[in-house]
């Protein structure tokens, strides 16, 4: 997996659950299976954690918890301004031959608001439709004999793939701009079952974020 899709993943789940420590931060994204889609391998997280911190987009406080000393990772002003540019980036740049950004940006897209969601995905839908356009031109020209036959079907098919993506795409945006789904400052509509690792999470946050208060008084 390429470097930017892991940073984006670190950030977003940093983001998600902050204050988090890594060890959580681990076995989270591997609940996604991040090892199988996107190839991440649990030392690249830590490692994306440490450089993420040294760049100063993430802040890492050490705090005693049960006796031990544990690091938990928040986001940055500079980590989320990170987070966001590296979300659009992936919502909106098109390269047919590796999927991979966009599937992991969306996995992140609650952590937006439904407008920058929507506006990304009519963007991408409008890159799509140019892309569209190219690989027309290329085989309308493989047609009359300007490449092999062959090229002219794997152009088929990189055509039939842009077109279904770009109906996709058109109809999220679509769903998205009338209400559907749920997003950053809206109530949730979908809540993880009672045994999921997340509610954990949830309640270290509130301790790790009570614990940093009081050592800031």
């Amino acid at each position: 997996m390429a470097a930017t899709e892991t940073r984006l993943l670190v950030l977003g789940a940093v983001r998600l659950f902050e204050p988090v420590n890594g060890y959580q931060i681990r076995r989270e994204l591997l609940s996604w299976g991040v090892d199988d889609w996107a190839h991440v391998l649990p030392g690249s997280i830590y490692s994306s954690l440490a450089t993420l911190t040294k760049q100063g987009h993430l802040v890492r406080q050490d705090v005693e918890d049960g006796g031990r000393t544990v690091a938990v990772y928040a986001t940055t002003p500079s980590g989320r301004d990170e987070l966001d540019r590296l979300f659009e980036h992936a919502m909106t740049t098109v390269d047919p031959l590796d999927p991979l950004p966009v599937h992991t940006a969306m996995s992140m897209c609650s952590l937006f608001a439904r407008d920058v969601v929507a506006g990304h995905l009519e963007t991408r839908a409008a890159a799509l439709g140019a892309h569209l356009e190219a690989l027309r031109a290329a085989h309308a020209a493989t047609a009359a004999g300007a490449s092999p036959p062959h090229v002219a079907r794997v152009l088929e098919l990189q055509l039939g793939i842009a077109e279904l993506e770009r109906t996709w795409v058109r109809d999220l945006a679509i769903a998205v701009r009338r209400g559907e789904l749920s997003f950053a400052g809206e109530p949730a509509t979908w809540s993880p079952p009672a045994d999921d690792p997340g509610w954990q999470m949830a309640h270290d946050r509130d301790r790790y974020a009570a614990m940093l208060r009081s050592r800031a008084v």
